[in-house]
């Protein structure tokens, strides 16, 4: 499954969400800029949807075999 390019890709996106998540926090735990916070929550969010959508897809292709 490791080797599966449509894990590793969600996998990846995965892990691009967890970035942005940790960028936010980071951001809100030095009071940075509210509008770099609201940015990064949007970027999350879009992340996460892709993210969903990818797994989603991983769970039904292998599913079938």
């Amino acid at each position: 499954m490791a080797q599966d390019p449509l894990f590793l890709v969600a996998a990846g996106a995965v892990l691009i969400v967890a970035i942005i998540l940790m960028l936010g926090i980071g951001n809100f735990a030095r009071s940075g800029s509210p509008k770099t916070s609201n940015k990064l929550m949007q970027w999350r969010i879009a992340a996460q949807f892709i993210a969903v959508l990818l797994i989603l897809a991983f769970v039904l292709i292998r599913g079938k075999g």
